[in-house]
């Protein structure tokens, strides 16, 4: 399936990217994850530590054992703080 996949703040700096479109079979996020760390250095750094990141689906905050399904878009962020 392709999945838009959304990076923002250090993630997306780590990646060297904002968005992009991935052909995927992962089941969850976490297969995704897995996917994306294998393809080159700057995504298994960026994913080097999950405890680090948030995650969510169709704009849902959600953990990263979520299932994809037929989501249409994926995005990881660093935890938010308010003020």
């Amino acid at each position: 399936m392709k999945l838009d996949v959304l990076y923002f703040a250090w993630v997306r700096e780590r990646i060297g990217e904002g968005r992009e479109v991935v052909e995927t079979e992962a089941a969850t996020v976490a297969d995704l994850v897995r996917e994306l760390s294998a393809r080159e250095e700057r995504y298994a750094l960026a994913f080097s530590d999950l405890t680090a990141l948030r995650v969510a689906v169709d704009q849902e905050l959600t953990g990263f054992d979520a299932p994809i399904g037929n989501a249409r878009e994926v995005a990881f962020f660093p935890p938010m703080t308010g003020g």
